[in-house]
């Protein structure tokens, strides 16, 4: 369990890196990393969402999802992409007092058990974040996605094929594999305020 004071570190590391970034082109890696906790330099799969406030529409989301590098990298790296999302222009920085920064810390990806019959049967939403594979095309959504839509398992599949530019109804193929991964996440309540556990669901 990755507790509040690391989940806040967190996020003010990602805002930090979102508002030097978006201002300057650049950032000061060891200024910023300095003095975090021992599991800053564990690895993990991270990413960084910038919403905007209060709408919550999305305006960046970038990240890794395997383990491959420590947190505090990760963190870093995905903050200054977040503000260059290639679906969206680039983060202003007038737009920086109008943002407001999630993390989601990430466990590793595992297959989904039973094949495309059981697929739905096994998705708890609420818990698991997706991603599907199919030759060269991957795509993946966060836990927190299914609930913010309301999406039941079957509907939370058919999206996540979208993401990877699959026909809607590929995960029923047996071609196209599935993995399923859990997130914790922290999130600011307001632009650099309080940060908090995001219950996902609520």
């Amino acid at each position: 369990m990755i507790d509040l004071d690391v989940g806040e570190r967190a996020v003010r590391l990602a805002r930090s890196v979102v508002e030097e970034f978006t201002r300057t082109g650049r950032i000061d890696s060891d200024a910023l990393a300095g003095g975090l906790p021992e599991l800053f330099d564990d690895h993990y799969g991270a990413f960084v969402t910038i919403n905007t406030h209060p709408s919550d529409d999305l305006r960046g989301c970038i990240g890794y999802i395997e383990p491959v590098y420590p947190l505090k990298k990760v963190i870093m790296e995905v903050g200054q992409s977040a503000t260059r999302d290639p679906r969206f222009p680039p983060l202003d920085p007038a737009e920086l007092a109008n943002v407001v920064i999630e993390v989601s810390i990430l466990t590793p990806p595992e297959p989904i058990p039973g094949g495309p019959d059981n697929y739905a049967n096994e998705i708890v939403i609420g818990r698991d974040g997706l991603i599907a594979e199919s030759g060269y095309h991957r795509g993946l959504l966060l836990p927190q996605v299914a609930t913010d839509y309301n999406w039941d398992a079957k509907t939370f599949l058919s999206h996540t094929c979208m993401k990877a530019e699959l026909q809607p109804d590929s995960w029923r193929d047996g071609r196209t594999k599935f993995l399923r991964f859990s997130a914790t996440v922290f999130a600011e309540t307001e632009p650099g305020g309080e940060v908090v556990r995001r219950e996902i669901g609520q």
